[in-house]
Order: C-alpha cells, then structure tokens, then sequence
C-alpha cells in the first residue's frame, strides 16, 4: 500500500479478514514450516491463506489451502483447531484459525507460492533463520 489515500482509506475502513495457517504433522514426529516466495521471503512459517466464512470453514480452508500450496490431500474434516486469533496488523480486523492435521506423506509439490518447504522435527533443524510468530504460537500448544 504505497499511496497515503489507500493507507488512509485502508486505517478508516479496518477491512475485516479471515486466514488460516495449518501445522502439519507426521507420525515420525516431524512438522512441515514453509518459506513464501512473495512476503518475508527469509522467514520460515506455516502454510496458510485466506478464506471467507460465507464459503467454507476454516478446516475447509486449511485443507484448500494445503493442497493449493503443496499438493497435499487432508480432508477438512482431519483438521482440528488449535486456537483462533483476532489481531489488528496492519490496520484491520484479522481473524487467524491455527488448525493441525496429520499428512498422507512427506511428498509435497510445492506451488509457486512456497520458496521452500522442510519437514523438521524441530526448530533447531532451521538453524538462525526468522521464524513467525504463528509457527511458534503453534509448537507451544
């Protein structure tokens, strides 16, 4: 948001959004974190996105969102909910649904979307890299 009109507009109108981010487990123990190729391209995450309520469930979302990114098959009824967030970032009304899920498999077909994707079993295995506060609010629960 360059322009001081859309920034204006953007702070009056506090747009209301929905977004889901999804911790994906192994049996093995490990979790798949991912790196965005097109914001905060260093820091590692989860997998997520956007979604409206009038459409879909955050489950529903998880489970799109999963498949779009990754290639992975969860059915949105594997998902279960961590916790949801409402936060003010940026100027709007966000409400962000944490959901965890057990993957098929390891094999993920990343889409142009993700930079990288990494099955860990902890953070450590990522070394000094930036990671995001909804990854680390996901491990603690």
């Amino acid at each position: 948001m360059g322009s001081p009109f859309l920034q204006l507009w953007w702070r009056i109108r506090k747009p209301t959004t929905f977004g889901v981010k999804a911790l994906l487990r192994l049996p093995d123990g490990r979790f798949l974190v991912v790196r965005h190729s097109y914001a905060d391209t260093h820091r590692w995450a989860l997998p997520g996105g956007g979604y409206k309520p009038a459409r879909e469930t955050p489950a529903q979302a998880a489970a799109r969102e999963v498949h779009e990114e990754l290639g992975l098959v969860v059915p949105a009824d594997a998902f279960q909910i961590m916790r949801s967030t409402v936060t003010t970032l940026e100027g709007k009304h966000d409400t962000l649904t944490i959901l965890t899920a057990c993957a098929p498999d390891d094999s993920v077909t990343r889409s142009a979307e993700i930079a990288e994707a990494r099955w860990v079993r902890n953070l450590q295995e990522l070394g000094d890299a930036p990671r995001s506060k909804w990854l680390l609010s996901a491990l603690i629960e």
